[in-house]
């Protein structure tokens, strides 16, 4: 088996919740930090039927302070069966995706900062984000590992 695992549906396999953690570099000062959470993806009500809302909620640890942190995106189903466009919660595009290989490489201008997003498929219960932000405002890896939440224990 190789390093990735295709997917044929994005959508139903993000379906669910995931445990995630993250750790979050800043190469120009060298600083660390790491969020620990939860993730969520229900069904979308409103626009799309088959659409997700991402609920991440967890804390956040930056230069030993820990702060709640949390962020909602929307999943929608994309151009391409089992694709997805991914948008802010007031609608604004922020990435395509597409797991059908089980890895992905997107990318997001943020004003003057360019995000470049490596999507991973480790098997059917993981994978893993890997975002690369450049440009004058910032320059950081943030690295997040998820694995499927699982009722009862």
């Amino acid at each position: 088996m190789g390093d990735f695992r295709p997917v044929p549906d994005v959508l139903p396999y993000l379906a669910g919740s995931w445990r995630l953690e993250r750790s979050v570099r800043d190469l120009a000062s060298t600083d660390e930090g790491t969020f620990t959470g939860t993730t969520t993806f229900s069904p979308l009500h409103g626009g799309s039927p088959r659409g997700l809302l991402h609920h991440e909620s967890g804390t956040f640890v930056w230069r030993g302070v820990a702060r709640p942190t949390e962020r909602t995106l929307h999943f929608l189903p994309g151009t391409t069966p089992g694709t997805a466009d991914v948008r802010f919660a007031d609608g604004r595009p922020f990435h395509d995706l597409d797991l059908t290989s089980g890895r992905w490489i997107t990318g997001h201008l943020c004003a003057a900062d360019l995000y470049r997003g490596e999507f991973t498929v480790l098997d059917g219960d993981r994978w893993r984000t890997v975002w690369r932000v450049a440009g004058p405002a910032k320059d950081l890896v943030l690295t997040t590992e998820y694995a499927r939440a699982r009722s009862g224990g």
